[in-house]
C-alpha cells in the first residue's frame, strides 16, 4: 500500500464537469447536482483500508447534512483490470451491503480523477453553490479510529462553506492509498 497525500486543488477553482455512470444505472453530471448548496467530491474505491475506514463517516455527513443542501457523491477511478475489487460489479455490492446514502461513480477513464487532480483514496473536494472549490482535505484527524477524533475538519469545512466563510483552520491533507492509475502520469 503506497502511502499518497492530495495534490492540494486551489481554494476558488471551478469545478471540472463529468459524466459518469453510477452504481444506480444513471448518467451523472455536474449539473445533476446544480440544486446543491454544497457539492462534495470525493474520490474512493472499495479496496483501500483509508477509503473503507471512512465509509461510515462520509455516509453519517450526508445524512446529517442532507438537509442543509449538501450533496455528497463519490468517484472510484481506479484501474479495475489491475485492482478486481474496484470492478464496477464490486461497487455496486460494496454499496448496497455499506449502506451508501450518495451516489457512487465509476470514473473507468480516469479522466475526471486527472482533470481534479486526485491522487489518493480517499480524496475530498468541496464546493459552494458556485462550484467554486472551497476544501481539498482530510476527513477528520484519525483515519483508524473514530472513537479518537478531536477534529472533524470536513463538517467544519462543510459549516464554514455554508456560512460563505473561510476555513477557520489550517486544511491539512487528505492521505491514503495512490489512485490506480492505467497509464504512469506523464
Amino acid at each position: 500500500m503506497a502511502l499518497k497525500y492530495s495534490n492540494g486543488m486551489a481554494v476558488g477553482t471551478p469545478a471540472p464537469d463529468f459524466s459518469l455512470p453510477g452504481i444506480d444505472g444513471k448518467t451523472h453530471t455536474l449539473a445533476s447536482y446544480s440544486d446543491a448548496a454544497v457539492l462534495v467530491v470525493v474520490f474512493t474505491c472499495n479496496h483501500c483500508p483509508y477509503a473503507k475506514a471512512c465509509e461510515a463517516r462520509l455516509i453519517a455527513i450526508q445524512k446529517d447534512y442532507l438537509d442543509k443542501g449538501v450533496r455528497l457523491l463519490a468517484i472510484n477511478p481506479n484501474n479495475a483490470q489491475a485492482y478486481p475489487d474496484d470492478s464496477f460489479e464490486n461497487m455496486q455490492t460494496r454499496a448496497t451491503e455499506k449502506g451508501f446514502n450518495f451516489p457512487y461513480l465509476h470514473d473507468e477513464s480516469q479522466t475526471v480523477a486527472r482533470a481534479y487532480d486526485a491522487a489518493c483514496t480517499p480524496d475530498i473536494f468541496v464546493f459552494d453553490a458556485a462550484r467554486k472549490l472551497t476544501y481539498n482535505g482530510r476527513i477528520d484527524d484519525n483515519w483508524q479510529d473514530e472513537s479518537k477524533v478531536t477534529r472533524r475538519d470536513l463538517r467544519a469545512a462543510l459549516d464554514a462553506t455554508l456560512a460563505k466563510q473561510a476555513m477557520p483552520f489550517e486544511v491539512v491533507a487528505s492521505m491514503g492509498c495512490s489512485i490506480k492509475w492505467k497509464t504512469p502520469l506523464a
